[in-house]
Order: C-alpha cells, then structure tokens, then sequence
C-alpha cells in the first residue's frame, strides 16, 4: 500500500516535489477563463454594434423599436420553414404537398411496401375531394391487361407511340441541377416514359439516358434561337435530328406564372447554361411573356404548322386557361383549315402549378386551376369532333395515383408531373428553388449541394416512382371494374361539393360524353 502511495505521489509530482498536475489543471482554468471572457467581450460588441445600428436605421420599425431582439423575427420566419414540416404540420396540412403526399412519394421511389394502417387521414368531406366508384365485381387479376401504346402525330412524317401516360413534365436545366438531369434521363428510360426539356433547351445531359423526349419551345426560343432571339430552322433541324427527340411543345404559358416568361436569377446561369440557351452568363434568364410571332390562333396554327413542316415530328402546345372561348375559336379554325391543321397534341398546365420563381400574385390568382380547366377543355375538344384527333396532357399538381386517376376520369390521355418526380430525386420542399442554396441539389449548380444527387441511384427511384403510379393507378382502375386505367371516364368518380355530399363526375354535362372515342385510336 505504501509503495502504491508513492507511485501516485511520485506521478503528480516533478523531481523538486512541485504537483505537475495541479499546475496543467491551473493552467487550463485559466484558458478557460480568459478564452470566455473574450468570447463574452466579442459576443458583446456584436450586440452594442447591432444596437447601434438598428437604433439608427429608419427602413424597419421592429428592429428600431427592439433593437437586436426584433432580428430573431426573421430568424425565426426562416427556421418556420424547417421545423413545421417535421414538428407542428399534420400529415395533411401542409402546403403546397403535405406530409402524407410526399412520403407516399417516397415510398413508392424506394419501391418499398406501401400501406398504411388503422384508418386514413384523408378528409373526404372537403369539397373538390374525388371518390372513386368502387364496382361490386371489381375486375380479377387474369382479366387486367396493360395499358397500350398510344399514337400521336398519326398525320406526322415521324408520328410518336408514347408507352407511358405517366411522363416528367417540364423542368429546364438551370432550374435543374445536372445530376438532377442526368437522373430524370436515365430513370426515364428505365420507366420507359418521356422526359419534357423545359424552355431551356436541350443538354447533353438529357441525352444520357437515351430516352424519349419533348422539346419544348420556350417564348425566348432557347436553344432554337438565332442571334436576334428568332426561331432559326437550321438549329430546329439540328435538334429534330436526334432520334431520342420525339416531340415538339410550343410553350404559351404555363402554371404560377401565366403572362409571364420564364424567370432563371442570374445566380444560376453558368457558363454553360448560358451556352446551351444563347445568352449572357451570370445574368438573369428572363423569357418574353409570349411568342412575338403568336397573337391569335390563326398564328398559333400557322406556328404549328411551320415546326411540324421543319421536323416532321409532333408537335403541340402548352398553355394556362383562364377561359375555353379562345380554344373554341382555336376549334372553328381547324375546322375551316382541315383537320390535319390541329395541333398533335394540347398539354393543360393548372393555374395552381409550380416554378423554380415567379411573382406572389400570378402565382396565386391567375389561371384556373386544373381540377376547372381539364374537364372543361375535353369537353370543348368532343364538342368539335376533336378529340380523338388531339391528345390531352393534364399537368399541375398530379403526384399520387389518385391525381393521375381522376385526370384520366375527367379526359387526359396523358399526364404529367414535375415536383412527383422532383420528391423522387430528394427534393425535401425545403422552399430554396430561385436562391440556388437548395439542401438536396435537386436545383442548386452549387458542387456542394450537387455532391449529394448521385444520378445513378437517384435514376432507380425516378423509374419506381413511375412504376408504382402506374400500378397503382391500375389499382383504381381494377376496383372500379375496368381492365386498364385507360378506360376510366367519368363515371368512375364523383367530388364532393360544397355541402360535402359528393356528385358524379359526369352529371354537370350528362349530354356530352367526350369519351365516346378510342382513346386507342
């Protein structure tokens, strides 16, 4: 014991007999020490500075009133953002996709087992809600068949047999990341479904995947713009030839900003992304709120016409509607032109859409939605014998099977869906798509935040994503007694109204059936 003693006497001591340990102990306390009351000296002039300052300042009345305090207002407006989604928000109350919306998302993007238990959230009772027709003799499993290819552009040179009537809508690179890209490409292909360009014009990155795709003109003509911004032939022609490029879309306008040109801050506009549209780098990516050479439908066939005539291939028109007399007139003049005059197809974007950037007011209260607009423009298309000749596309909001459902009900061919397929690369709607600062890379040209997205992975939940839609569209479809989802029609479907008793689909209009065609056909 003695012995024991003296070796631990002889450790916290130096060879005079000082404690060793004691001093280093003494000698980190008094760090310690010093290093806080710099820290608090520090930490006290940045509040005498930011006192200072918001007493002195005349823009804000809160931080003057309550100087330094009124600063963690905006601290927490931020950070409301964040912790809503995860702490406070039900499963159903968040905007613009709930928390229930995006995991089903999620799951089907893992291909993972998605059920729910004991009983749903969903308030059926809320007016605009749909509630599908469930047959008594629902259709077996041995008389399901899949869906079939559908043609359009039959009057094209190069018509285009789309397999998928579940397509990735519109999203430029620039507003996309290029693993964002790379991803849509390469699980566009494996889902077999089309991927839509968006205005900002056609990368290498699409072509990756080697998949079907949409070309869209945009109003600035990106990527089909000679050097005074006019539609050029020759690039047209440059971009028809490649053989993964099955269609062309002729933008109007689209949903949260109709009358408004595409925005891109200049803070997302790289060297290359500059490029491939033909502008100026680091600068705003601003379209024109419409084609100079499109003021009337008579210019909007004549348009059509021209790029069809270019490329040989289909081509159509995407557009808000904020009423159907425009596309009633748009009707009549096919009529007195012939029908190879119409467009191939029609793509209907809701007013309640979404957008990397666009003004508050266009974004809330301009454009009808699409649960108003699609209904109303299938029945505008049977009216004038049109609609087997013209294919619909419903786009705006449609991320769960029963969206895409009620779409096919109410007469779309196909659909398409931008922030379904952005929830499958990670998006988390953490809300930063214009600040290029987006947590997940998805449209952030931020190498940090792109390090995130790997393309090869985030490809395999783009396909299931689609995949599972699909299926599960087919699931509805079964339940309400048809073979396939391509033979749902209105009658499958009633909405609740504003008494919350629900009323079937078709009733408002039982005269017209504007599914009386082969869609097939």
């Amino acid at each position: 014991m003695e012995g024991a003693e003296k070796g631990i006497q002889h450790l916290f001591s130096d060879r005079s007999g000082g404690l060793i340990l004691s001093d280093w102990v003494a000698h980190g306390l008094e760090f310690i020490a010093v290093s806080l009351i710099i820290l608090f000296a520090v930490f006290l002039l940045i509040v005498v500075l930011f006192f200072i300052i918001d007493v002195s300042q005349h823009k804000n009345a809160v931080r003057r009133n309550y100087p330094v305090l009124g600063r963690f207002r905006y601290l927490f407006i931020r950070a409301g953002e964040f912790f809503r989604q995860y702490f406070f928000a039900m499963d159903r109350e968040e905007m613009p996709f709930n928390r229930a919306e995006r995991e089903w998302v999620n799951r089907a993007a893992n291909n993972t087992e998605n059920t729910i238990p004991f009983g749903s959230t969903n308030n059926l009772s809320v007016p605009g809600t749909p509630i599908f027709v469930n047959c008594p003799f629902p259709t077996l499993e041995v008389d399901a068949v899949e869906s079939l290819p559908m043609e359009i552009g039959g009057d094209c040179r190069k018509p285009y047999h789309a397999t998928s009537f579940f397509n990735i809508s519109a999203m430029s690179y620039g507003a996309l990341s290029i693993p964002a890209i790379r991803a849509l490409s390469s699980g566009a292909k494996l889902a077999g479904c089309w991927l839509n360009t968006g205005e900002g014009g056609l990368s290498p990155y699409h072509l990756e995947g080697v998949c079907d795709i949409v070309f869209q003109i945009g109003t600035a003509k990106y990527g089909v713009r000679d050097t005074h911004a006019k539609l050029s032939e020759d690039k047209l022609r440059e971009i028809s030839a490649h053989p993964e490029v099955k269609m062309f879309e002729i933008k109007l306008s689209q949903g949260a900003k109709p009358g408004k040109g595409g925005i891109l801050p200049g803070a997302k506009v790289t060297q290359e992304i500059a490029k491939i549209r033909g502008i100026e780098a680091g600068k705003d990516s601003i379209s024109p709120n419409r084609h100079p050479e499109i003021d009337s439908v008579t210019t909007l066939l004549d348009f059509i016409a021209h790029i069809r005539e270019v490329t040989g291939k289909p081509v159509g028109f995407k557009a808000v509607v904020g009423s159907g007399d425009w596309l009633n007139t748009l009707c009549l003049e096919i009529s007195e032109r012939g029908i190879k005059s119409a467009p191939d197809f029609i793509t209907i974007d809701g007013g309640d859409g979404g957008t990397g950037a666009a003004p508050m007011p266009l974004m809330d209260n301009v454009g009808l939605s699409l649960r108003e607009a699609l209904p109303m423009i299938a029945d505008i298309l049977m009216r004038h014998n049109l609609k087997g000749r013209i294919r619909l596309i419903a786009s705006g909001k449609l991320i769960t099977p029963a969206d895409v459902a009620w779409a096919l009900c109410a007469g779309a061919d196909f659909i398409n869906s931008a922030r379904g397929y952005m929830f499958a690369l990670g998006c988390i709607q953490a809300m930063k798509c214009n600040t290029n600062l987006c947590p997940t890379g998805v449209t952030s040209h931020n190498p940090r935040f792109q390090s995130g997205l790997n393309p090869q992975f985030k490809s395999v939940r783009v396909a299931n994503y689609c995949r599972n839609i699909v299926h599960e569209v087919a699931l509805i479809a079964h339940a309400c007694g048809v073979r396939e989802p391509r033979e749902l029609r209105r009658v499958h479907v009633r909405i609740v109204g504003g008494e919350r008793f629900s009323k079937a689909m078709h009733e408002p209009e039982a005269s017209i059936d504007p599914f009386s065609v082969d869609r097939n056909t």
